[in-house]
């Protein structure tokens, strides 16, 4: 006999690994559960150092999940050591569950004893579901609570020590290798005019590198880390709580971003100051200074729509290029204007990534380049043929088409012999002294067809999936090169928004040159998401000076 196939799965949090619920642990006591009941366990799955508040993140549970989908290995369950190790936020478990269900495979939680293909499993399991998310709830409000009293007393509040401190029986002590570079880039910013990204190269260019440690290993001081170090004030001997709070993404069930707050707590703390509170004070008068005078465009306190951000390509190290805005302002102090320009995200040595492109490409310059270009193209005498030609292109779905009908047919014969079957068996004798026998033979061919018309089926739902997707990419491309035909007279009506979702529509890439060219222009090619023409082309821009390749036949 057939042995049943099951999954296991085991998750274990770094806190979690004191108390007996360890990977081994849990594989044991299911692998000993397995062999009892003469289940085959055919894959393992588990999650190291994973919390289970949210199943984004755990690699392995979503590789398991997507392996049932596709029924890879046949299996009826998936084993667990707790529920709580498959999950603590009900909503998840219980989705997943039903995802599980879906295709077949129910949950065993081993040491619970709950089985959902049981009657009661599934409401036990919701049940407990929800406890399990109330009871972390709990825990969470209670480690705050203890943090805030820890930092109230002002001692630090747990973690990695910041740079330039470690910690010694639980309480920051200077590193004094490290304080070097902490009191190099406070002096740096309040004695200079340089700001971040200045400090950077300087501490680049002296030989001062960031010493590496556990959470932290690239050697390069980058401005978003200076940044940081500017702004806490640990460094002049205090100790902060609540400076950035988690909130939930409106909209979404587990997405949180951490936002800023201007009411936090702030005490002195009881470990020694790298710096003085005059130098550090010093610092935020400048910070603040130097936000009001430049202004990153993603902030939301500006409101323009910036055409190709990410779009277009530094020419250096091919990464997506940053619409910035700079306030220019007069020799008496007064604003004089709001400059915009396009400038690589890795010149300040963002993330450890450094790059040494520091052209600021003006933007309206390069989004009127792109846009006379786009509208020079579709005025070209061949384009609108082209084009028109590509639309009336008949996908070819003959294959597709052949097999579904296959499908069809297979599935109309399974359910006549279906038919015929129960048929048999609502005709069978009861007084027959083979009745036994003949209604059991009869049973066994009933539920063999049910399986095989159940195959048929999911083979027909995937046939039909595809056949949608290639007529529902035909009809994308469609609606590419339509909006490309009429793409003059839509964009002179559009918003600033309108034809920033135009602009993703159409282009995959833009590339510029190194330097400007004589012409005053930056384009220098431009790729769509879709073949356009059957060779790549140039278009004239002003003084007839040709952008190269315009228009790129491969699709990104």
């Amino acid at each position: 006999m057939e042995k049943i196939k099951v999954y296991t799965y085991t998750r274990v949090s770094t806190a979690m690994q004191i108390d007996g619920y360890s990977l081994d642990a849990q594989k044991a006591r299911m692998k000993a559960f397995a062999e009892y009941n003469g289940y085959e366990i055919v894959n393992e799955y588990e999650d190291a150092g994973k919390s289970g508040k949210s199943i984004e993140g755990r690699l392995e549970f979503n590789r398991m999940i997507g392996d049932i989908k596709t029924s890879k290995d046949g299996v009826s369950f998936v084993l667990v050591f707790k529920l709580s190790r498959f999950g603590r936020n009900a909503a998840d478990v219980l989705s997943t569950l039903q995802i599980m269900q879906d295709f077949g495979v129910n949950l065993i939680c081993v040491e619970d004893g709950i089985d959902s293909s049981k009657d009661a499993g599934k409401l036990i399991i919701s049940v407990l579901s929800a406890v399990a998310e109330i009871e972390r709830e709990n825990i969470r409000v209670q480690t705050m609570e203890g943090r805030i009293q820890k930092a109230r007393e002002g001692r630090w509040n747990g973690g990695f020590a910041p740079y330039g401190y470690q910690l010694v029986n639980g309480k920051l002590e200077i590193n004094e290798e490290e304080a070097v570079a902490i009191r190099t880039i406070f002096d740096q910013y309040i004695s200079t005019d340089i700001g971040a990204n200045g400090i950077s190269k300087y501490l680049e260019t002296h030989g001062i590198h960031k010493i590496a440690r556990q959470n932290g290993k690239n050697p390069l001081f980058d401005s978003g880390l200076i940044r940081k170090i500017l702004k806490n004030p640990v460094y002049c001997g205090k100790i902060a709580y609540g400076r950035r709070k988690t909130e939930k993404v409106h909209g979404t069930r587990n997405d949180y971003r951490l936002v800023e707050q201007d009411d936090f707590i702030l005490v002195d703390g009881i470990h020694s100051p790298i710096i003085s509170e005059e130098i550090w004070k010093a610092a935020q008068v400048k910070l603040v200074a130097q936000a009001k005078k430049y202004e990153h465009v993603n902030k939301s306190k500006d409101e323009r729509t910036h055409l190709l951000t990410g779009i277009v390509k530094c020419p250096i190290c091919g990464v997506g290029m940053y619409a910035n805005k700079s306030i220019k302002y007069k020799s008496d102090g007064t604003k004089y204007k709001d400059f915009y320009y396009y400038g690589c995200k890795h010149r300040s040595m963002m993330r450890g990534h450094k790059c040494t492109y520091k052209k600021q490409v003006n933007e309206e310059l390069l989004d009127s380049a792109v846009a006379e270009v786009i509208i020079k193209l579709v005025s070209n005498s061949r384009f609108a043929t082209m084009m028109q030609q590509k639309i009336n292109t008949q996908v070819d779905t003959t294959a597709i088409d052949q097999e579904i009908a296959n499908y069809e047919k297979q599935l109309r014969q399974g359910y006549s012999t279906k038919g015929k079957i129960i048929e048999e068996i609502d005709s069978l004798d009861a007084d027959d002294k083979h009745y036994s026998r003949r209604k059991s033979d009869l049973d066994d061919r009933l539920y063999k067809m049910y399986d095989k018309i159940e195959d048929v089926e999911s083979m027909l739902i995937e046939a039909r999936a595809k056949k949608s997707t290639i007529e529902s990419e035909k009809v994308t491309g469609d609606n590419i090169y339509k909006v490309l035909i009429y793409f003059e007279k839509l964009y002179t009506v559009m918003n600033e928004a309108e034809k920033r979702q135009l602009i993703e529509a159409l282009i995959s890439e833009v590339q510029i040159f190194e330097e400007r060219q004589p012409n005053g222009q930056w384009l220098k090619s431009i790729k769509f998401k879709l073949p356009i023409i059957d060779e790549d082309i140039t278009i004239s821009l002003d003084n007839d000076i040709h952008v190269e390749s315009v228009v790129l036949l491969h699709r990104k």
